[in-house]
Protein backbone atom coordinates (compact mmCIF):
# COMPACT_ATOMS: atom_id res chain seq x y z
CA UNK A 1 0.00 0.00 0.00
CA UNK A 2 1.16 3.53 -0.78
CA UNK A 3 2.73 5.16 2.29
CA UNK A 4 0.61 8.27 1.78
CA UNK A 5 -2.57 6.20 2.15
CA UNK A 6 -1.09 4.47 5.19
CA UNK A 7 -0.49 7.83 6.87
CA UNK A 8 -4.01 8.98 5.99
CA UNK A 9 -5.52 5.82 7.46
CA UNK A 10 -3.50 6.23 10.64
CA UNK A 11 -4.56 9.87 10.85
CA UNK A 12 -8.24 8.93 10.55
CA UNK A 13 -7.82 6.22 13.16
CA UNK A 14 -6.17 8.67 15.54
CA UNK A 15 -8.89 11.29 15.01
CA UNK A 16 -11.56 8.68 15.73
CA UNK A 17 -9.85 7.65 18.96
CA UNK A 18 -9.37 11.26 20.07
CA UNK A 19 -13.07 11.92 19.41
CA UNK A 20 -14.38 9.16 21.71
CA UNK A 21 -15.96 11.08 24.60
CA UNK A 22 -15.36 8.27 27.10
CA UNK A 23 -11.60 8.64 26.56
CA UNK A 24 -11.66 12.20 27.92
CA UNK A 25 -12.16 10.98 31.50
CA UNK A 26 -13.86 14.25 32.56
CA UNK A 27 -10.75 16.23 31.58
CA UNK A 28 -12.50 18.11 28.80
CA UNK A 29 -16.15 18.88 29.20
CA UNK A 30 -18.36 18.89 26.13
CA UNK A 31 -19.96 22.28 25.51
CA UNK A 32 -23.69 22.52 25.70
CA UNK A 33 -25.65 24.28 23.00
CA UNK A 34 -24.41 27.86 23.07
CA UNK A 35 -22.51 27.39 26.31
CA UNK A 36 -19.48 29.73 26.56
CA UNK A 37 -16.06 28.71 27.84
CA UNK A 38 -13.58 30.98 29.66
CA UNK A 39 -11.20 32.73 27.29
CA UNK A 40 -7.56 33.35 28.14
CA UNK A 41 -7.52 36.37 25.82
CA UNK A 42 -10.64 37.89 27.40
CA UNK A 43 -9.32 37.33 30.92
CA UNK A 44 -6.07 39.00 29.91
CA UNK A 45 -8.09 41.96 28.57
CA UNK A 46 -9.98 42.17 31.88
CA UNK A 47 -6.69 42.39 33.77
CA UNK A 48 -5.31 45.01 31.36
CA UNK A 49 -8.43 47.18 31.71
CA UNK A 50 -8.44 46.85 35.49
CA UNK A 51 -4.79 47.88 35.66
CA UNK A 52 -5.60 50.92 33.52
CA UNK A 53 -8.57 51.87 35.70
CA UNK A 54 -6.58 51.42 38.90
CA UNK A 55 -3.42 53.18 37.68
CA UNK A 56 -4.44 55.34 34.70
CA UNK A 57 -1.47 56.49 32.66
CA UNK A 58 0.81 53.74 33.97
CA UNK A 59 -0.89 50.86 32.19
CA UNK A 60 -2.70 50.72 28.87
CA UNK A 61 -2.15 52.55 25.62
CA UNK A 62 -4.51 55.49 26.13
CA UNK A 63 -3.25 59.05 26.26
CA UNK A 64 -4.85 60.04 29.57
CA UNK A 65 -4.89 63.59 30.92
CA UNK A 66 -7.05 65.72 33.24
CA UNK A 67 -9.40 66.63 30.39
CA UNK A 68 -10.28 63.16 29.14
CA UNK A 69 -9.85 61.14 32.35
CA UNK A 70 -13.55 60.74 33.13
CA UNK A 71 -14.35 59.92 29.50
CA UNK A 72 -11.66 57.22 29.31
CA UNK A 73 -12.69 55.81 32.70
CA UNK A 74 -16.27 55.57 31.46
CA UNK A 75 -15.31 53.74 28.27
CA UNK A 76 -13.06 51.35 30.17
CA UNK A 77 -15.74 50.58 32.75
CA UNK A 78 -18.29 49.84 30.02
CA UNK A 79 -15.91 47.49 28.23
CA UNK A 80 -14.88 45.86 31.50
CA UNK A 81 -18.52 45.29 32.41
CA UNK A 82 -19.23 43.49 29.12
CA UNK A 83 -16.12 41.33 29.34
CA UNK A 84 -16.74 40.46 32.99
CA UNK A 85 -20.35 39.43 32.41
CA UNK A 86 -19.38 37.14 29.53
CA UNK A 87 -16.46 35.54 31.37
CA UNK A 88 -18.35 35.14 34.65
CA UNK A 89 -21.14 33.40 32.73
CA UNK A 90 -18.51 31.10 31.23
CA UNK A 91 -17.06 30.35 34.65
CA UNK A 92 -20.45 29.67 36.19
CA UNK A 93 -21.45 27.44 33.28
CA UNK A 94 -18.48 25.14 33.83
CA UNK A 95 -20.06 23.72 36.95
CA UNK A 96 -23.49 23.12 35.42
CA UNK A 97 -24.89 19.93 33.99
CA UNK A 98 -27.02 20.15 30.87
CA UNK A 99 -30.28 19.97 32.79
CA UNK A 100 -29.08 22.75 35.15
CA UNK A 101 -27.94 25.16 32.46
CA UNK A 102 -30.15 28.26 32.49
CA UNK A 103 -28.67 31.01 30.32
CA UNK A 104 -30.96 33.78 31.61
CA UNK A 105 -30.32 32.95 35.27
CA UNK A 106 -26.56 32.82 34.71
CA UNK A 107 -26.61 36.18 32.92
CA UNK A 108 -28.55 37.78 35.78
CA UNK A 109 -26.09 36.44 38.34
CA UNK A 110 -23.07 37.46 36.25
CA UNK A 111 -24.46 40.97 35.69
CA UNK A 112 -24.87 41.45 39.45
CA UNK A 113 -21.37 40.14 40.18
CA UNK A 114 -19.78 42.36 37.52
CA UNK A 115 -21.58 45.44 38.91
CA UNK A 116 -20.42 44.70 42.45
CA UNK A 117 -16.85 44.17 41.28
CA UNK A 118 -16.72 47.46 39.35
CA UNK A 119 -18.28 49.30 42.29
CA UNK A 120 -15.38 48.03 44.45
CA UNK A 121 -12.63 49.35 42.16
CA UNK A 122 -12.14 52.74 43.95
CA UNK A 123 -11.56 50.90 47.25
CA UNK A 124 -9.21 48.48 45.51
CA UNK A 125 -7.24 51.45 44.18
CA UNK A 126 -6.95 52.88 47.69
CA UNK A 127 -5.59 49.59 49.04
CA UNK A 128 -3.17 49.20 46.13
CA UNK A 129 -1.82 52.68 46.81
CA UNK A 130 -0.91 51.48 50.32
CA UNK A 131 0.95 48.54 48.73
CA UNK A 132 2.88 50.91 46.47
CA UNK A 133 3.78 53.07 49.48
CA UNK A 134 4.94 50.02 51.45
CA UNK A 135 7.21 48.83 48.64
CA UNK A 136 8.61 52.33 48.06
CA UNK A 137 9.31 52.94 51.75
CA UNK A 138 10.89 49.53 52.18
CA UNK A 139 13.32 49.68 49.27
CA UNK A 140 16.16 52.25 49.30
CA UNK A 141 16.75 51.49 45.61
CA UNK A 142 13.31 52.82 44.65
CA UNK A 143 13.62 56.39 43.41
CA UNK A 144 9.89 57.12 43.38
CA UNK A 145 6.43 55.60 43.71
CA UNK A 146 6.10 55.97 39.94
CA UNK A 147 9.14 53.73 39.49
CA UNK A 148 7.55 51.12 41.75
CA UNK A 149 4.36 51.07 39.66
CA UNK A 150 6.16 51.01 36.32
CA UNK A 151 8.96 48.60 37.11
CA UNK A 152 8.32 46.32 40.07
CA UNK A 153 6.89 42.87 39.33
CA UNK A 154 5.44 42.71 42.84
CA UNK A 155 2.92 45.44 41.99
CA UNK A 156 1.71 43.57 38.92
CA UNK A 157 1.31 40.39 40.95
CA UNK A 158 -0.46 42.19 43.81
CA UNK A 159 -2.82 43.95 41.37
CA UNK A 160 -3.77 40.60 39.88
CA UNK A 161 -4.20 39.11 43.35
CA UNK A 162 -6.51 41.89 44.52
CA UNK A 163 -8.60 41.61 41.33
CA UNK A 164 -8.79 37.83 41.62
CA UNK A 165 -9.50 37.88 45.35
CA UNK A 166 -12.45 40.22 45.00
CA UNK A 167 -13.93 38.08 42.24
CA UNK A 168 -13.50 35.01 44.45
CA UNK A 169 -15.19 36.78 47.37
CA UNK A 170 -18.13 37.47 45.05
CA UNK A 171 -18.35 33.76 44.27
CA UNK A 172 -16.94 33.76 40.76
CA UNK A 173 -15.43 30.33 39.95
CA UNK A 174 -12.36 29.53 37.81
CA UNK A 175 -11.75 33.11 36.58
CA UNK A 176 -9.89 34.25 39.74
CA UNK A 177 -7.44 31.36 39.47
CA UNK A 178 -6.82 32.13 35.81
CA UNK A 179 -5.99 35.74 36.76
CA UNK A 180 -3.59 34.74 39.54
CA UNK A 181 -1.83 32.22 37.30
CA UNK A 182 -1.32 34.91 34.65
CA UNK A 183 0.57 36.94 37.26
CA UNK A 184 2.48 33.82 38.26
CA UNK A 185 3.63 33.35 34.67
CA UNK A 186 4.42 37.05 34.27
CA UNK A 187 6.29 37.65 37.53
CA UNK A 188 7.22 34.33 39.16
CA UNK A 189 5.06 35.30 42.16
CA UNK A 190 2.33 32.80 43.03
CA UNK A 191 -0.48 34.25 45.18
CA UNK A 192 -3.62 32.16 45.43
CA UNK A 193 -6.74 34.36 45.13
CA UNK A 194 -8.22 32.71 48.21
CA UNK A 195 -5.53 34.16 50.49
CA UNK A 196 -6.49 37.12 52.70
CA UNK A 197 -3.95 39.96 52.62
CA UNK A 198 -4.12 43.23 54.52
CA UNK A 199 -3.01 46.72 53.55
CA UNK A 200 0.56 48.01 53.04
CA UNK A 201 1.68 44.64 51.67
CA UNK A 202 5.18 44.53 50.20
CA UNK A 203 7.11 41.90 48.27
CA UNK A 204 10.77 42.68 47.65
CA UNK A 205 12.26 41.19 44.44
CA UNK A 206 9.52 38.56 44.53
CA UNK A 207 10.70 35.66 42.39
CA UNK A 208 9.62 32.36 43.90
CA UNK A 209 7.19 33.76 46.49
CA UNK A 210 4.29 31.35 47.12
CA UNK A 211 1.21 32.23 49.19
CA UNK A 212 -1.32 29.46 49.73
CA UNK A 213 -5.09 29.56 49.43
CA UNK A 214 -5.96 29.78 53.13
CA UNK A 215 -3.10 32.03 54.24
CA UNK A 216 -4.04 35.12 56.25
CA UNK A 217 -1.65 38.07 56.18
CA UNK A 218 -2.07 41.15 58.35
CA UNK A 219 -1.21 44.78 57.64
CA UNK A 220 2.28 46.09 56.91
CA UNK A 221 3.81 42.70 56.09
CA UNK A 222 6.91 42.36 53.92
CA UNK A 223 8.10 39.20 52.17
CA UNK A 224 11.37 38.70 50.33
CA UNK A 225 12.06 36.45 47.35
CA UNK A 226 11.61 32.72 47.74
CA UNK A 227 9.31 32.92 50.77
CA UNK A 228 6.69 30.17 50.96
CA UNK A 229 3.54 30.43 53.06
CA UNK A 230 2.46 26.88 52.45
CA UNK A 231 0.80 23.77 53.84
CA UNK A 232 2.62 21.16 55.90
CA UNK A 233 0.33 18.22 55.21
CA UNK A 234 -3.14 17.29 53.97
CA UNK A 235 -6.07 15.47 55.50
CA UNK A 236 -7.50 12.66 53.41
CA UNK A 237 -11.01 11.23 53.11
CA UNK A 238 -11.95 7.54 53.11
CA UNK A 239 -11.04 7.32 49.41
CA UNK A 240 -7.56 8.73 50.07
CA UNK A 241 -8.37 12.03 48.35
CA UNK A 242 -7.28 15.35 49.91
CA UNK A 243 -10.12 17.03 51.83
CA UNK A 244 -10.82 20.45 50.34
CA UNK A 245 -11.44 23.70 52.19
CA UNK A 246 -9.54 22.99 55.41
CA UNK A 247 -7.41 25.95 56.64
CA UNK A 248 -3.85 24.70 56.22
CA UNK A 249 -1.68 27.78 55.61
CA UNK A 250 -0.08 30.23 58.08
CA UNK A 251 -1.60 33.26 59.77
CA UNK A 252 0.85 36.18 59.68
CA UNK A 253 0.34 39.04 62.12
CA UNK A 254 0.81 42.76 61.50
CA UNK A 255 4.24 44.33 60.97
CA UNK A 256 6.04 41.07 60.12
CA UNK A 257 9.13 40.76 57.92
CA UNK A 258 10.10 37.39 56.44
CA UNK A 259 13.45 37.24 54.66
CA UNK A 260 14.39 35.25 51.57
CA UNK A 261 13.93 31.52 51.04
CA UNK A 262 12.11 30.90 54.31
CA UNK A 263 9.25 28.37 54.37
CA UNK A 264 6.42 28.90 56.86
CA UNK A 265 4.27 25.79 56.76
CA UNK A 266 0.98 24.68 58.28
CA UNK A 267 -1.81 26.47 60.13
CA UNK A 268 0.54 28.22 62.52
CA UNK A 269 0.57 31.76 63.89
CA UNK A 270 3.40 34.24 63.35
CA UNK A 271 2.95 36.95 65.96
CA UNK A 272 2.88 40.70 65.39
CA UNK A 273 6.12 42.65 65.00
CA UNK A 274 8.11 39.49 64.24
CA UNK A 275 11.26 39.41 62.12
CA UNK A 276 12.15 36.06 60.56
CA UNK A 277 15.53 35.56 58.95
CA UNK A 278 16.29 33.80 55.69
CA UNK A 279 16.62 30.10 54.88
CA UNK A 280 14.50 28.86 57.81
CA UNK A 281 11.93 26.06 57.88
CA UNK A 282 9.14 27.02 60.34
CA UNK A 283 6.34 24.65 61.38
CA UNK A 284 5.65 25.97 64.92
CA UNK A 285 4.04 29.18 66.20
CA UNK A 286 6.35 32.18 66.56
CA UNK A 287 5.71 34.54 69.48
CA UNK A 288 4.89 38.21 69.05
CA UNK A 289 7.97 40.40 68.72
CA UNK A 290 10.33 37.47 68.13
CA UNK A 291 13.50 37.93 66.08
CA UNK A 292 14.08 34.50 64.61
CA UNK A 293 17.39 33.78 62.89
CA UNK A 294 18.59 30.45 61.54
CA UNK A 295 20.81 29.85 64.58
CA UNK A 296 18.02 30.78 67.02
CA UNK A 297 15.55 28.56 65.17
CA UNK A 298 17.98 25.63 65.48
CA UNK A 299 18.40 26.30 69.22
CA UNK A 300 14.63 26.38 69.76
CA UNK A 301 14.26 23.11 67.87
CA UNK A 302 17.02 21.43 69.91
CA UNK A 303 15.46 22.72 73.14
CA UNK A 304 12.08 21.21 72.23
CA UNK A 305 13.72 17.90 71.38
CA UNK A 306 15.50 17.83 74.74
CA UNK A 307 12.19 18.40 76.52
Amino acid sequence: MNKTYQHEDKMKETVNKLSIESSLCHMCRMRLDGEPLPSQDSIRSIVDICRTLLFPGFFGKDEINSYNLEYVMGLKCEKLNTLLINQIIAGLALGKQEEEYDAQALKATATDMAAQFIHYLPEMRRILHTDVCAIYRGDPAAESREEVIYCYPAIRAIINYRIAHELMVLGVPVIPRMISEMAHSETGIDIHPGATIGEYFAIDHGTGVVIGATAIIGNNVKLYQGVTLGAKSFSYDENNNPIKGIPRHPIIGDNVIIYSNTSVLGRIHIGKNTIIGGNIWITEDVAEGEKLTQARANNILRHKQDI
